[in-house]
């Protein structure tokens, strides 16, 4: 296996590519630098398999393969036939070939893919179908190709043990960076008043415990030819949850969201971090212990339509953090800034907006109640 370094790629969420690179930084990936779409590092297969298995904002991560220009499709398809695909792929995997084409002569994204797949067939004999699990992608900007590899397969906020999802969930790479930016660090309680299926409280306690985001799943990097199974198996050694008296509390008014929640608890092992009940959020009472981070995906009006109701939903939930939570911190995701702002909190400057699920939603946090 070669220790030769390449450029690693982080997807980032579009608005998360900040708190992605601290994140990578303080992971040891310390040339880490924001680029458009996400964040890059330089760094070798092993830098692959841990920046897979222990990077809590990625949505996924690619290895970049290659690099050349090329202002035609001849000038593509002769180029890609020189590359040395063996390295990177093998002959018995089949892979598939996605492209896309902006600013350049090459403009035809399905043409594009055509190109490099059959040069992929030709030079190495890989199978090329459709819904293959490894993925080459090939990008043209500006005349200038790059191939990568999707090391990751399906998305990095699929952590392999929550089955359970409500309407409009919120990913877990996206809670791990909306706590990032509140300031959590895994030394606190954190409490959702609105938790759904539990991704806040999860990953909150998940992050206190020191377990690794990608402990319980595989990745596409395992069927290329650089993987290395004892390597591996040595880095994704379970360490033993950490002992923490804290813990991660949800609440939902709807009984069956509190059902998943405890589900996906139980299967992230850790039923022994998180409580979740059924309540109100005029019921809602700080719990026992010391003070923390109240942090809440409140549905808003792009979801489930009428405002009124949803601002006074928000005025309520402002009126209870401000009577009952003194000391804590509170963190909103929002779409709506009036709804935001119907809470009567006082929030820090803004950060930028994020896209979830084609809606630009922004996190509102406050200091200290």
């Amino acid at each position: 296996m070669t220790l030769v370094p390449f450029d690693i790629f982080l997807v980032a969420t579009p608005g998360l590519e900040a708190p992605l690179a601290d994140e990578a930084r303080e992971a040891g990936f310390a040339d880490a630098q924001i680029i458009d779409g996400g964040v890059t590092f330089s760094g070798s297969w092993p830098d692959v398999w841990r920046a897979n298995l222990t990077l809590r904002g990625a949505t996924r991560i690619l290895a970049r393969i290659a690099s050349f220009r090329a202002l035609h499709l001849a000038q593509l398809d002769k180029r890609a036939r020189k590359l040395a695909w063996g390295d990177f792929l093998r002959a018995d995997v089949p892979v598939q070939v996605e492209a896309s084409c902006k600013r350049s002569r090459i403009y035809h994204d399905g043409a594009a893919a055509q190109r490099v797949a059959k040069a992929i067939n030709a030079t190495l004999g890989a199978p090329i179908t459709e819904d293959a699990a490894l993925r080459v992608m090939v990008r043209i900007e500006d005349d200038l190709v790059t191939i990568s590899t999707d090391t990751t397969g399906a998305s990095l906020h699929k952590r392999g043990f929550k089955e359970a999802v409500n309407k409009a969930p919120m990913r877990e790479t996206m809670a791990a960076m909306f706590l990032r930016q509140c300031g959590y660090k895994g030394d606190e309680p954190v409490l959702d008043p609105m938790c759904g299926s539990g991704t806040f409280p999860i990953e909150a306690a998940e992050i206190a415990a020191g377990l690794l985001p990608g402990r319980e799943r595989h990745f596409a990097f395992e069927h290329l030819p650089s993987f290395d199974p004892a390597a591996w198996a040595a880095l994704r050694v379970a360490a033993p949850a950490k002992p923490t008296l804290l813990r991660f509390h949800g609440s939902d008014r709807d009984a069956g969201a509190i059902r998943m929640a405890e589900e996906n608890a139980m299967r992230a092992r850790l039923a022994d971090f998180t409580r979740f009940e059924q309540k109100s959020i005029e019921e809602l009472t700080p719990p026992a212990g010391p003070p923390g981070l109240v942090i809440v995906n409140p549905p808003y009006g792009g979801r489930i339509g009428s405002k009124g109701p949803l601002i006074a939903l928000h005025r309520t939930l402002g009126i209870v953090l401000k009577s009952r939570f003194q000391g804590w911190r509170a963190g909103i995701v929002t779409a709506d800034k009036q709804l935001a702002q119907a809470t009567g909190l006082s929030f820090e400057p803004m950060l930028p907006p994020v896209l979830h699920g084609g809606i630009r939603v922004a996190l509102y946090r406050t200091s200290q109640l």
